[in-house]
């Protein structure tokens, strides 16, 4: 191999541009693994087993696959993948039987941060009005 490298330019400069692109891409999943949450990376995982951003189309169905496979690709656990996979399934961005099929809404989703459900519990934040107010004693100086 190093004899090679030295010999032929052509094959070191696609070499070294591979290791550069692999790099470049193993920094990209450090960075995105300490960012972001664990449904945004499970979103993220699927979109890149579809090959959505590379060149070429991406396909709408990916191989089989485990929850266990994508769990260790997310670093999370087999059950969290499990919760997410059935809210991306209700939510209409996958669907999964027998085969997976990714939806081009879930891109849209993970570019725009939204996960929200219409039945996920919202913080209730309460008016001014409903605030508690501590009374405070003046001093005369």
């Amino acid at each position: 191999m190093t004899r090679l490298l030295g010999k032929d330019l052509t094959f070191s400069e696609r070499f070294l541009a591979h290791l550069l692109s692999r790099n470049i891409s193993l920094e990209e999943n450090v960075v995105y693994q300490i960012l972001n949450s664990n449904e945004k990376r499970l979103a993220r995982v699927l979109l890149l087993l579809a090959n959505f951003g590379k060149k070429g189309r991406p396909k709408n169905v990916i191989p089989k696959i485990s929850f266990e496979a994508l769990a260790q690709m997310v670093g999370t656990t087999i059950s969290r993948v499990s919760f997410f996979m059935k809210k991306f399934r209700k939510l209409g961005f996958i669907d999964y039987n027998g085969e997976l099929t990714i939806n081009n809404s879930l891109l849209n989703v993970v570019l725009h941060d939204q996960f929200i459900v219409a039945n996920d519990l919202l913080p209730v934040i309460p008016s001014p009005t409903q605030i508690p107010r501590r009374r405070v004693k003046l001093r005369d100086a």
